[in-house]
Formats: C-alpha cells, sequence, structure tokens
C-alpha cells in the first residue's frame, strides 16, 4: 500500500462529486482499464473502493471520481491539493476485456460513466467503433461529457426530466441505438438497478452485455469474502473474479439486497463522524 499525495482535487458536480488526480506511480505503471483500487485516508480509517476514472503510466498518476456519501467520502472530500492519502491498495481486480469486436456501446447511468473513461479509451484504440449514452436524472448531473466525447465516435445523453439529450431513462436511449445501429458488444455502469435494466434490455436484442459490479467490499483481495456476488448460480468474488461480469448471469436481486445491508450502521457512522466535526 502506498500513501499519495493529491496533485488535483476539483469539484465536478456540485455540491458532491470531486474528482481526484494522484502521484500514485507504482499503480499507474501496472493498472488497466476496469481495475480499482481501494484507499484508507488516515491510519484509523476504513478502507473503500473506487474505480480508476483515469490512469496516465508517462505522468505516474491515477485518477478518482468520488462522490459524498458517507462517512468516508466526506471525509476525503476536507482534503486538498498537496495533502496525501494515507494507504492507497491497487490496481486490484481484473481488466476490462479489450478486443476488437466492431461496435461497442457504453452506458453509463450517473457518476458511473467515469470508470467507462478510460475503457472507451481502449475500445476505441483497439479499433472499435464506440458510441457512449449517458443518462441522469438532469442535466446538472451529468458529468465527464468532454471526457466520453473524446474518446467515442459519438455520444448520446438522456435525462429523465428532458433537460438534455432526449427525454427517458437510458434504457430509452439504449433502445432507439440497438434499433437504428446494434451493438457487437454493451458495457454498463452505474448503479444496480440501472445495470439490471440495460441487461434486461438488451437480452431482448441479444447483444452480449457486461457490468461492472460495485458489491460490498472490504479487503478486495478475496480474504473477506464481503464482496461475494452469485453469477450463474455460482458464488463470485467481485474483488477477484470481477468486478466484470456477463450482466445476463448477475443474480440482481441478491446484490441489490447485500448492497443494503450495512446502510442502518453506514449512517450512524456518517452521522457520529458530521456530529465530532461540527458538521
Amino acid at each position: 500500500m502506498l500513501v499519495a499525495e493529491i496533485l488535483e482535487k476539483r469539484l465536478i458536480r456540485p455540491p458532491d462529486v470531486f474528482y481526484y488526480r494522484l502521484h500514485a506511480p507504482l499503480v499507474a505503471a501496472k493498472a488497466k482499464p476496469g481495475q480499482f483500487v481501494i484507499i484508507r485516508i488516515h491510519e484509523k480509517g476504513e478502507r473503500i473502493p473506487l474505480s480508476l476514472a483515469d490512469i496516465n503510466p508517462s505522468e505516474g498518476t491515477i485518477s478518482l471520481i468520488v462522490m459524498c456519501v458517507g462517512k468516508t467520502t466526506s471525509e476525503l472530500a476536507t482534503l486538498q491539493e498537496g495533502e496525501r492519502i494515507r494507504d492507497v491498495c491497487g490496481p486490484l481486480g481484473n481488466p476490462t476485456h479489450i478486443e476488437n469486436v466492431g461496435r461497442v456501446v457504453l452506458a453509463g447511468g450517473g457518476f458511473g460513466v467515469a470508470p467507462l473513461y478510460p475503457i472507451g479509451r481502449a475500445f476505441r484504440d483497439a479499433g472499435n467503433r464506440v458510441v457512449t449514452i449517458m443518462g441522469a436524472r438532469s442535466k446538472g448531473l451529468l458529468i465527464y461529457g468532454k471526457e466520453m466525447e473524446s474518446v467515442s465516435h459519438r455520444v448520446a445523453v438522456s435525462t429523465d426530466d428532458g433537460s438534455a439529450g432526449i427525454k427517458g431513462i437510458i434504457t430509452d436511449a439504449l433502445e432507439s441505438e440497438l434499433r437504428e445501429n446494434g451493438a457487437d458488444l454493451v458495457m454498463a455502469v452505474g448503479p444496480a438497478p440501472m445495470m439490471e435494466a440495460v441487461c434486461r434490455k438488451t437480452a431482448s436484442f441479444g447483444v452480449r452485455t457486461i457490468v461492472s459490479l460495485n458489491a460490498v467490499m472490504v479487503d478486495g483481495t478475496g480474504m473477506c469474502g464481503g464482496c461475494r456476488v452469485r453469477v450463474a448460480g455460482e458464488t463470485k468474488f467481485a474483488c477477484m473474479d470481477g468486478p466484470d461480469f456477463d450482466g445476463s448471469l448477475v443474480d440482481w436481486d441478491l446484490l441489490i439486497r447485500r448492497q443494503k445491508m450495512y446502510k442502518a450502521e453506514e449512517k450512524e457512522s456518517f452521522e457520529a463522524w458530521k456530529k465530532r466535526h461540527g458538521f
């Protein structure tokens, strides 16, 4: 595990989504699109997994997109450029399998679009035609638009309220894309219900769909078993066997239930942290 300096910090979606660029040359030298890191802010902090939103081996940097949803992510938001994160462990998980399959559609929900940026770049570099579909509740919740445009042949946007792109949910835009142009592969990253909906839609078109599962995770090395998911009727560990899986084989009901297992404890910890720090 490495200490990583924060070289750059930006608020990219007010009030709670931040971009971080970290100096982590050993991680950057080995990391591949689709992998993740586990960070610990200080010696007594909890470990949380974060997807890689960019990898730059020549500069020795990695980038993370973090939404403040609990104690640790909110505590991370208090750190500034020049400060250091106590531990950065990685790269972890298996890289996304990249090959020239023809036409690749990337479906990103909310800030889940960020890890699709290095993945999209890799698919395009491999000779694929890459189309990105970004979905969010409203225009203000969209992120990484310019980044995805730079690695995609075309970007389509859907918002629930119609404030950007087409009015509708992401599967509406995906259905239009599949009907008009088809796809050889779809990859989805976002909240579990969104990924499940994408898989239901692509199944009706017979298109192979890969998802990146954001299971509950502690150590990230297959020791704790916290990230277990059921895929094709078998127990898998998202940290070691994933995080990418064939979406048609995932037990989505079990995954969603497990993601909610510690909500009460997470809320209690967050409230105690806010009280201690006067928030």
